[in-house]
């Protein structure tokens, strides 16, 4: 399991993000509970994980694919 921090000036998010049977999870935790994504690759799975976040998390969001890149565990 990978897990990720997002920093921003107005909150933190922890991310987790696990391959699993040639399928990527990730998770968030929001205000109203957890939120998952999943998707054939980790990106398709945090952005959906992340969704709740949106718009504060675009900026973060532009970086996630150098941060992801090769993750292919």
């Amino acid at each position: 399991m990978r897990t990720l921090r997002l920093d921003l000036a107005t909150m933190r998010v922890d991310v987790r993000l696990q391959h699993i049977n040639r399928r990527w999870l990730a998770s968030t935790d929001t205000p109203q509970g957890p939120t998952l994504g999943c998707g054939k690759d980790a990106l398709a799975a945090l952005y959906v994980a992340l969704d709740p976040f949106q718009p504060a998390i675009d900026p973060w969001l532009d970086r996630l694919p150098a941060l992801v890149e090769g993750d292919d565990e």
